[in-house]
């Protein structure tokens, strides 16, 4: 795949994750909460630069740093978001201040990084940034289904379905 490709999906999916994360989203009892992580390690594994041949040892240093930053961004992005149970027993998550404020100091603790790669003269490619971002996105949604797999249940609401409501019969 193309750099220009590479750029174009890092940046739809930085827009769509921001715009779910904005806003108050239904979390479903689905197990595929890893699927758009692993497709975007896919692709960053498939390209060729994720290391940089020439300095080789510094590009792994760099890389290094990039996924220690994506695991704390993720899991610092997973616990300051606000998940709660609706009244129909379906479970909510939202994005808080806090969440703006991690997602901030991610991004310019990775723009400082590939600024000390350049002035180092390390070239750090899209597969980077999609490695980094697909561990930001799994850390975070691991956390974020653990979290909600803690919050019980309402009394008498099987969680991602209606309330129970007994026949006109049952209550007679």
């Amino acid at each position: 795949m193309s750099g220009i490709v590479n750029v174009l999906v890092i940046v739809a999916v930085i827009a769509l994750v921001l715009v779910r994360q904005c806003s108050a989203r239904r979390i479903s009892g689905d197990r595929r909460w890893w699927v758009l992580p692993g497709v975007l390690l896919v692709m960053a594994l498939r390209e060729p630069g994720l290391v940089d041949r020439h300095h080789e040892t510094l590009s792994v240093v760099v890389l290094g740093a990039e996924l220690v930053v994506g695991l704390v961004t993720g899991a610092a992005w997973g616990w300051t978001a606000r998940l709660w149970r609706a009244q129909d027993g379906s479970l909510w998550s939202k994005g808080t201040k806090a969440t703006v404020y991690v997602w901030t100091g991610g991004l310019v603790l990775r723009a400082a990084l590939y600024g000390v790669a350049a002035a180092l003269g390390t070239h750090q490619g899209s597969p980077a940034l999609m490695t980094a971002l697909a561990v930001t996105l799994l850390v975070r949604s691991g956390v974020l289904a653990r979290r909600a797999a803690e919050i019980p249940a309402s009394y008498g609401v099987p969680a991602d379905r209606a309330p129970f409501r007994q026949a006109w019969k049952d209550r007679v």
